[in-house]
């Protein structure tokens, strides 16, 4: 479980404690829930990390909404958007192992996640990685419930496929930038799992800076 759902579940427990006793106990049936639900919305499970080359895997559980062209630096490169609803794992992982070049915070607004414009809109991390398949860029975005974006690294970390990296609570949407060509493994509709589930397949670079991939990531 994320740290956070100790701070948030215990609290809202203790809490109906607290109201149980003070007041009516039927009372405290609300906090009890609240607690409950926060305890279980900040699970993290563990995923199995596949150790396929050039593989690039979700960085988050929820539903591709775009599988779609862009330009990335000018050249040819594929979007593929993940909504995460407020009932998927918000645990957010490296899509891919190599060298994190970049981390830009962008404010902006809270619209819908769902919506194609919250892509550039909304309030977002962008993170830029260079490994095995070249540049590939990473976004948390925040949706109409997503009040906080946390990033757990820094320019200049090495990450693992599939390892934690951050969080957004409470509905959101990830977008996965990566050049083309590449051997896209999903489409609109499909239910992914963060680190575990393939989103593409692209040819390796000879030379490329990469972090060695781990079976389980931590």
């Amino acid at each position: 479980m994320v740290r956070d759902g100790y701070f948030y579940g215990l609290g809202c427990l203790a809490a109906a404690v607290l109201v149980g006793w003070l007041t009516i106990p039927a009372i405290a049936v609300v906090p009890l829930l609240l607690g409950t639900f926060f305890l279980w919305f900040f699970r993290d499970p563990e995923r199995e990390i596949p150790a396929e080359p050039g593989a690039i895997v979700s960085p988050a559980d929820g539903t591709v909404t775009t599988v779609a062209v862009c330009q990335l630096d000018d050249a040819p490169a594929i979007r593929i958007s993940i909504f995460l609803s407020i009932f998927n794992v918000h645990v957010n992982r490296a899509p891919v192992s190599g060298l994190i070049t970049d981390i830009v915070y962008k404010r902006g607004r809270f619209n819908n996640a769902m919506g194609a414009a919250s892509s550039e809109e909304n309030e977002q991390n962008i993170v830029t990685v260079r490994g095995e398949s070249g540049v590939i860029v990473f976004k948390q975005i925040a949706g109409l419930l997503a009040r906080r974006i946390v990033f757990t690294k820094k320019v200049g970390d090495r990450v693992d496929r599939g390892q934690r990296v951050g969080l957004i609570k409470f509905g959101s949407r990830v977008d996965v930038i990566l050049p083309s060509p590449a051997e896209i493994r999903v489409k609109t509709g499909d239910h992914v799992a963060g680190g575990s589930s393939i989103l593409a397949v692209t040819q390796v670079r000879t030379g490329a800076t990469v972090a060695t991939t781990t079976a389980v990531a931590s």
